[in-house]
């Protein structure tokens, strides 16, 4: 059952954000890592022993890796056009329909994101900025407990809209057909089974078989968190992805059946999951919490949605909607949902969330597959400082100068003078010969 929090409680637990590198590991996960790696081989020291060995052996250490952690290791590690046009073709024709609508919508709304290149002559001769598409992007699509088509759908699209010349997907061994099926809605070539820390190595690095790429999307499991942490700088990053979260404020007006299943429904996803409840209504908080027990027996996953909500999950009783704003802002939730009666109004209020949601009509189920905008939001508190995935991250901006002779003259004297004071003779030196003074 999810609890009913006091405020100070609240802050204390569920409510309190622990960073990557001190977070407290499960006792399973813990001992499956030194089951597999070797007594006191922590989840990071595993994923650095398996970049390593991809960086050296490339194709042969993926083969083994993928024998070991996910019992398959496929002779060839491409599934070419034909298999997912097949995939494609053996969905139903609802599903395909329902497919092609979430991936018209998140097309058409990446597509009108301005990508602009400009150009001013008021400094000087002229001065801009040029956006290039990054030329090769890696796309890591889940497939673990539960096969997600949506997250290849909303990584792949806004990369296309970019303009990126090549797309690789990585997904765990023997995908889904619904992720095949979204790879070939896409135009994809091909898909590589490749799943896990090994994916991210094979990505950064490059194989025999799988290109290198230079930037790594999508979300995974903890062990591709923790790798595509160890590869940056080696790659460029979206982002390290934590455990999904949802933060809902409601008011007397929600419908507790309603918050029920959509708290719920963010449990759903892992163990580890955050479904968290603000509201200054001690009536609808029980009445959610009575809701949310009833809905929870017909739910094939229960019994992680059962662990979810008992470890990181929670109502929480706030004084009123303006407290609960700023908790939402300490908190930076990855999904932001204003299930009140104006949630307009409310909004101003609002400074640091992934996706925001406004009104009940809006539910983060719509955001996770067919609304439009990328489900590959911030986690971790991560929405103080980042966005969702977007066309602006399959880009790079370039600062271009092209000053005329006079203002290059006049402002050459200038950066001499600044060099001078930076102690860096030789950056004088060259501002100095196009100045015209008599350099000594």
């Amino acid at each position: 059952m999810i609890k009913i929090y006091d405020l100070p409680t609240a802050r204390k637990t569920i409510l309190k954000r622990t960073p990557l590198q001190n977070m407290t590991f499960p006792e399973a996960l813990l001992a499956g890592t030194e089951r597999l790696f070797g007594a006191g081989v922590t989840p990071f020291e595993a994923v650095a022993r398996i970049l390593a060995s991809v960086r050296e052996e490339g194709d042969t250490a993926l083969r083994r890796w993928s024998a070991l952690l996910d019992q398959d290791a496929p002779s060839d590690f491409r599934i070419n056009a034909p298999i997912l046009e097949s995939a494609y073709r053996s969905l139903t024709e609802n599903l395909r329909r329902a497919m092609q609508i979430a991936a018209d919508r998140i097309r058409r709304f990446h597509e009108l994101q301005p990508l602009p290149n400009w150009e001013t002559e008021t400094l000087g001769g002229r001065l801009g900025q040029r956006v290039t598409p990054i030329e090769r992007v890696g796309v890591y699509v889940p497939g673990g407990s539960a096969p997600l088509p949506s997250s290849l759908l909303m990584s792949v699209i806004p990369a296309q809209v970019a303009g990126v010349k090549q797309l690789v997907v990585c997904t765990p061994p023997r995908p889904h057909a619904t992720i095949l099926a979204a790879a070939h809605l896409c135009g994809l070539e091909c898909v590589y089974q490749i799943g896990g820390a090994q994916a991210i190595a094979a990505m950064a690095f490059g194989s025999e078989t799988i290109p290198k790429v230079d930037k790594i999307v999508g979300a995974g499991n903890l062990f591709v968190t923790l790798a595509k942490q160890q590869v940056y700088g080696i790659v460029g990053l979206d982002g390290l992805a934590g455990p999904t979260e949802t933060l809902i404020i409601a008011d007397e007006t929600a419908r507790p059946a309603w918050l029920a299943a959509d708290l719920l429904a963010q449990a759903e996803h892992d163990v580890l999951a955050s479904a968290i409840l603000l509201t200054p209504d001690a009536g609808l908080a029980q009445a959610v919490q009575i809701e949310a027990a009833r809905q929870m027996e017909n739910l094939s996953r229960a019994e992680i949605i059962a662990q979810a909500l008992d470890n990181r999950s929670g109502i929480v009783l706030t004084p009123d909607l303006e407290t609960a704003a700023d908790l939402a802002n300490e908190y930076a939730p990855e999904h932001l949902c204003l299930s009140v009666a104006d949630p307009s109004a409310l909004l101003p209020l609002i400074h640091h969330a992934g996706g925001i949601f406004l009104g009940e009509t809006s539910f983060e189920v719509l955001g996770d597959y067919i609304a439009g905008p990328s489900h590959v939001m911030p986690t971790g508190g991560t929405a103080r400082f980042a966005s969702p995935l977007n066309v602006l991250d399959f880009v790079k901006l370039s600062s271009v100068i092209a000053l005329d002779g006079s203002s290059s003259k006049a402002l050459s004297s200038q950066a001499a003078l600044i060099a001078h004071a930076e102690q860096l003779s030789a950056h004088a030196a060259a501002a100095e010969y196009r100045s015209g003074a008599t350099y000594v």
